[in-house]
């Protein structure tokens, strides 16, 4: 079965009313930060950004399925001295909207810039949070696990009798551990910290994901065949990563440049070859998921 990769170029709270309700499996997107990317997308003011986001992240709620998850890769900046609130504030606005905030990833960037501040140490951790329609979500757990470590070799070696047996929490939270559970196997579920360096080859875009990044949640929450969306492209990472791994994806992308090196990569064309007219030609031959 062919894999349908659909690049829309525009503002994803227009390009969207094209999706179909309840149609998409994951959405994975990392949109403008607040006043971040001026030269590129024109920053948002912190105090507005609730308000900009909202009407977009509506239409993100209709086009998810009930078993979706959608992943929003943001962070907050420093301004006057100290953190500024807005990604708190739209966590709180995301609940009202019918949101569920079912879990925080963690983004450690393995490379972050060396440097030197008065008041704080470098920045090297980017949030990814969660939020689903339902808590019945699809979740393929076993696709992320990793391998066990050279640490099973001695903490599994010898055994207490606590071990053995189900040691519940002391603090009486109802969660508990059974190590003898894991003695004979050789991978373990990872943790919410995702350790995963930036893309430094890319010149195509000013802030790009790795692909390691959406390849990890494309594996965890969605099957061979499923939707994904970005409904802020940038340069094609989540679409180009999708295809290669057998999934259906739609892209928005609002700027021309950005647009058109998605289409170069889906399409592998040379761009000394294409036009706008032929380009606008391949979106409409991709415009097939549509209401």
């Amino acid at each position: 079965m062919a894999v349908i990769t659909n690049i829309l170029k525009g503002d994803c709270l227009d390009r969207l009313t094209e999706v179909k309700d309840n149609s998409v499996d994951l959405i994975i997107t990392s949109p403008p930060y607040a006043d971040s990317r001026v030269k590129t997308y024109g920053g948002i003011n912190p105090e507005k950004y609730v308000e900009w986001f909202l009407p977009r992240s509506q239409q993100f709620l209709r086009v998810l399925k009930p078993s979706g998850t959608f992943i929003l890769n943001i962070k907050e900046k420093v301004v006057n001295g100290e953190r500024s609130t807005y990604v708190l504030e739209l966590i709180l606005a995301l609940r009202k909207q019918g949101w569920l905030w079912t879990e925080e990833f963690i983004w450690h960037k393995k490379n972050s810039y060396p440097g030197k501040w008065p008041n704080r140490f470098r920045d090297s951790w980017e949030r990814l949070l969660q939020f689903n329609k339902t808590k019945s979500f699809f979740m393929n757990q076993e696709a992320v696990m990793v391998p066990m470590g050279d640490w099973a070799q001695t903490r599994l070696k010898n055994l207490s009798l606590i071990d053995l047996g189900r040691d519940e929490s002391k603090v009486k939270s109802g969660f508990g551990k059974k190590v003898a559970n894991w003695l004979s196997r050789s991978k373990a579920y990872p943790t919410n910290v995702l350790h995963m360096a930036t893309e430094t080859n890319n010149k195509n875009h000013s802030a790009v994901f790795p692909e390691a990044l959406p390849e990890w949640f494309i594996k965890l929450f969605t099957k061979t065949g499923g939707w994904v969306l970005d409904p802020f492209l940038g340069s094609g990472t989540t679409t180009r990563v999708a295809s290669r791994m057998g999934r259906n994806s739609i892209g928005i992308e609002i700027l021309e440049e950005y647009y058109r090196a998605a289409l170069r990569d889906v399409n592998r064309l040379d761009d000394k070859l294409v036009d706008n007219q032929v380009y606008e030609q391949i979106t409409q031959v991709r415009h097939i998921y549509v209401r």
